[in-house]
């Protein structure tokens, strides 16, 4: 296992996602030997990794009997699309070649509590990132969700990206935070300070974060996303609830058949902060995949209900069109 700091780490992930592009195609090793084993980029916070990875070979014709491969060490060769349906293509350094590339636990992996305890419902889960969680109660829905976005555009070097409104309306930029400057908090009052010198180690970020999660949440990030449509999805999009304690759920993969008719992934953290987990779909047993062409309100997810109106994409996911 080869690990790349953040130094190295935007250039692979930028020809990463490339060559990864859509339907489960892994990174070839060098070419010297047709029985070389296929290398798969994983990405753990902080860094990401050359892992050496082997998956069952589908035989011509064969029908694969499950859409989790329980030798899957990413979201794209863990959970397989659907019949007829292949993973939506994705720029070079998108998030959703990001979403792609996550590390994930070994299949069939509890959710774990930020204390290390067992989730009570173990049943919600059809597969769980290896992603970390704070060792207090933050990292819950919306703020897991906050962490992905930032170590996103961390990894990528997109610091001005990295910006959160807090629950009172201030904006708390990461630029300011590496700069040195810290939050003053008065009752409901919030500003800048100058207080440290300038920092840009990924423990700075990690501070950062943990600031955010205190005083951010559904109410917060539902402020500043707006609706769109669901034909118009793309990765990072939410199912969003704004309040105390509100909820959000979140779009990790897309795909589509030769109609364009899109399926996706939804993922989630909850309360008490736990494991960031990709959902099951409460209308297929077997499929975690959510169908567009299902969808209708109330929506029904395994821990929670959105209603009409509820889709909706970040502020700092808002592309524009030419």
């Amino acid at each position: 296992m080869k690990k790349y700091t953040r130094a190295a780490a935007l250039g692979l992930l930028l020809t990463a996602v490339t060559l990864t592009g859509c339907g489960g195609r892994r990174i070839p090793a060098e070419t010297k030997s047709s029985t070389e084993e296929p290398v798969t980029v994983t990405i753990r916070a902080g860094t990401i990794e050359l892992v050496t990875e082997t998956s069952p070979v589908q035989g011509q014709g064969e029908e694969k009997k499950s859409l989790i491969d329980p030798e899957g060490m990413t979201l794209e060769t863990r959970i397989r699309t659907p019949k007829g349906y292949a993973r939506i293509p994705k720029e070079a350094g998108s998030f959703q070649g990001y979403m792609r590339m996550r590390a994930m636990k070994p299949d069939g992996s509890k959710v774990l509590l930020y204390d290390g305890r067992e989730k009570g419902n173990q049943s919600a889960q059809a597969a769980v990132f290896d992603f970390p969680v704070f060792d207090s109660d933050l990292q819950q829905c919306a703020d897991s969700v906050i962490r992905l976005y930032s170590e996103y555009f961390w990894t990528m070097g997109a610091h001005d990206k990295i910006a959160f409104h807090l629950t009172n309306g201030f904006l708390m930029d990461y630029p300011s935070w590496i700069s040195g400057k810290r939050l003053a908090v008065d009752g409901n009052n919030t500003s800048w300070v100058d207080k440290e010198s300038y920092n840009d180690s990924y423990e700075t970020f990690l501070l950062y974060l943990k600031y955010v999660m205190m005083y951010a949440g559904t109410l917060s990030l539902d402020e500043e996303s707006a609706p769109v449509e669901l034909g118009d999805m793309q990765a990072g999009d939410m199912f969003i609830k704004g309040g105390s304690p509100g909820h959000c759920v979140m779009v990790a993969d897309m795909a589509e058949d030769e109609m364009g008719n899109l399926c996706f992934l939804l993922a989630q953290g909850y309360m008490p902060a736990q494991d960031f987990h990709i959902l099951n779909n409460p209308l297929h047993e077997e499929d975690p995949w959510y169908y567009v062409s299902e969808i209708s309100y109330p929506l029904q997810t395994p821990e929670y209900t959105f209603q009409e109106g509820s889709f909706k994409r970040w502020y700092g996911f808002q592309y524009k069109k030419e």
